[in-house]
């Protein structure tokens, strides 16, 4: 790993059980139980955990990246973000969409702000090249 400048923050968590266990943050903030994705399990899985966070990431861009245009975004702002888990040649992969609702904005102004957020987005950053990624406004 590289030596950065400066480490933001840190995500702690302890997993036991795996696809079917239990996973829980060292603040305590997070404590759920996991279960395989189409299984009769109480739990989430990975997938919806990764769409979660990256949804939650890139508003957080979009916010940034608003900022910096001076455009306000609107407050019906939302993304549904969708996150599948694939089997091809005996390998298993992801990939996912990134469904933008920006209500009220003009088309070429949602492009725009979509664009550099995920030119910005850690999560984005790190899927780029790695797996198929749809940035979509809806």
């Amino acid at each position: 790993m590289t030596e950065l400048a400066k480490v933001l923050y840190t995500g702690k968590t302890h997993t036991t059980g795996g696809r079917d266990g239990a996973s829980r943050s060292s603040d305590g903030r997070l404590d759920i139980k996991l279960s395989t994705p189409g299984s009769a399990g109480a739990g989430t899985n990975p997938e919806q955990l990764f769409a979660a966070g990256w949804s939650a990431c890139f508003e957080g861009a979009m916010k940034k990246a608003a900022a910096k245009m001076k455009i306000a975004l609107p407050a019906g702002l939302a993304i549904d973000a969708e996150v599948d888990l694939c089997l091809a040649d005996d390998a298993y992969f992801l990939q996912a969409r990134l469904n933008i609702s920006l209500p009220g904005l003009e088309r070429d102004v949602a492009q725009a702000l979509a664009d550099a957020a995920h030119q910005t987005c850690p999560y984005s950053k790190l899927t780029r090249g790695n797996i198929d990624v749809a940035i979509n406004l809806v």
